[in-house]
């Protein structure tokens, strides 16, 4: 049987009264502080009622604002209770840092590297923080490591690094 939403805001508000929710077409979604995220996770994965059991995905948006530039998102499913559930923390573009769930659910060790590696979001506490895709020295000329889905980054990608299409006026002339 489904979980109800009011019953899972308030198990996360019993650890952390900030919680807030958010419904959207159907998607229930906790927005959960970066401080208290750990003990929402735990709570959510270990509180029998509502055993979310599975880390289905952790990723990250950069929504190119100057206050909580990032978000990183987490894909729960409890199968008991076959319930989806999104949670979301907000992270700061100069100090990029959640904490890791790799404690909570072993499946998020590539999970927050791959957002590490897209993102440079960093995950304190990861057995093994490195990039997932991209090549170690994945940096621009001023040695700044590069993160291919920031919105700052070059839409066509590095010069000299691959051979690009040509520009859309190029081919017209």
């Amino acid at each position: 049987m489904a979980l109800n939403n009011d019953a899972i805001l308030t198990v996360a508000r019993n650890v952390a009264a900030g919680v807030q929710s958010v419904e959207h077409h159907g998607d229930f979604t906790l927005i959960v502080r970066n401080e208290e995220l750990i003990d929402v996770l735990s709570e959510l994965k270990e509180n029998p009622a509502m055993r979310f059991d599975q880390l289905i995905d952790v990723t990250a948006i950069d929504w190119a604002r100057p206050t909580d530039r990032f978000e990183v998102v987490y894909f729960l499913y409890s199968i008991p209770n076959k319930t989806h559930l999104r949670v979301k923390t907000a992270v700061q573009e100069r100090h990029p840092h959640v904490p890791s769930t790799v404690e909570l659910w072993e499946s998020a060790n590539w999970y927050e590297r791959e957002a590490y590696d897209m993102y440079g979001i960093i995950f304190d506490g990861h057995p093994d923080l490195r990039r997932f895709y991209m090549p170690e020295d994945f940096m621009d000329e001023q040695g700044e490591p590069l993160y291919p889905l920031r919105k700052d980054f070059p839409l066509m990608g590095l010069p000299g690094s691959l051979p690009l299409p040509e520009k859309p006026e190029a081919r017209n002339n």
